[in-house]
């Protein structure tokens, strides 16, 4: 079909006017009021100040990119969009009565490719809803990770980095689809018992993702290879013994994490008790 080859080259592709096979798309003005929502739309939220912006332009320059949409079935001069519904909403605002759109063919799993293209492409979608969209595609569309990557221009790894933030605990998303919050710290708190109390400290105190990572990594918490002890490279059979020798003189859990000519020792201890113990150890 035209729009599936199209997918890869974006919207600006999409509302051609001739397709790679020669089929026009039908460009025409709509009543405002015979365009509805995509309900897989991945973007949820609208600010009002953003709209209020984009409405300020539309009455002066009106609305210069059509909105992209497709018929719906059994309902006459009736449109659903897929790509463009910010555009519509701010031309609501703005007291216009017919706004230019692209009618394009479309199946529901091609709807929610086109809006999460342009929504990726224009950075508008907050972290969870980027992750969501990409979710959808997986669960709902049978796409693999690769292919959900190349049809957003994204890398794999971003992909799938990006779906893991649906792992967190519900009062973290919230932080993060407010911005209060960024992907780079979300990444580095999935699976963390303790996410919603480090989430909220990040926020009180405009921790960067960088010191975020430091402190985590000098408490234990994650690796310099990733969020987790158990994505780290599998230790030697040296180092592995010298950890259970240095447990066993000192009762207590030992982790050496070594790299080349240098490393960390890491010696986990329950209360001040344990502490002073080693300590004495330590010092005699």
């Amino acid at each position: 079909m035209m729009a599936e080859k199209r997918l890869g080259r974006g919207l600006a592709a999409l509302i051609g006017d001739v397709g790679e096979e020669g089929e026009p798309v039908v460009k025409r003005r709509a009543s405002i009021e015979a365009l509805r929502p995509n309900p897989r739309n991945p973007r949820k939220s609208f600010s009002a100040g953003e709209l209020d912006e984009l409405a300020t332009s539309i009455k002066e320059r009106g609305v210069i990119q059509p909105i992209v949409v497709r018929a719906v079935a059994g309902a006459r001069d009736g449109y659903e969009i897929i790509a463009g519904e910010r555009r519509w909403r701010a031309a609501q605002r703005a007291g216009l009565h017919e706004v230019p759109i692209a009618v394009v063919e479309a199946t529901d799993k091609q709807a929610l490719e086109f809006a999460i293209i342009e929504n990726v492409q224009r950075a508008d979608l907050n972290p969870i809803e980027e992750a969501s969209g990409y979710h959808a595609l997986i669960e709902e569309h049978g796409h693999s990770q690769d292919e959900v990557a190349q049809i957003v221009g994204k890398s794999r790894p971003h992909v799938a980095n990006t779906i893991r933030l649906l792992k967190l605990p519900e009062p973290v998303k919230v932080l993060l689809r407010a911005g209060k919050l960024s992907a780079g710290h979300a990444r580095l708190l999935v699976g963390e018992a303790d996410a919603e109390r480090i989430a909220q400290r990040i926020v009180d105190t405009g921790m960067s993702v960088r010191q975020l990572e430091s402190e985590m990594r000098k408490s234990g918490v994650i690796t310099p290879q990733g969020p987790s002890r158990s994505s780290a490279p599998a230790k030697d059979a040296d180092t592995v013994a010298l950890e259970r020798k240095l447990s066993n003189v000192l009762g207590l859990d030992v982790s050496i994490d070594h790299r080349g000519a240098s490393g960390t020792l890491h010696i986990k201890y329950k209360d001040l008790d344990q502490l002073d113990a080693v300590l004495r150890k330590l010092g005699g």
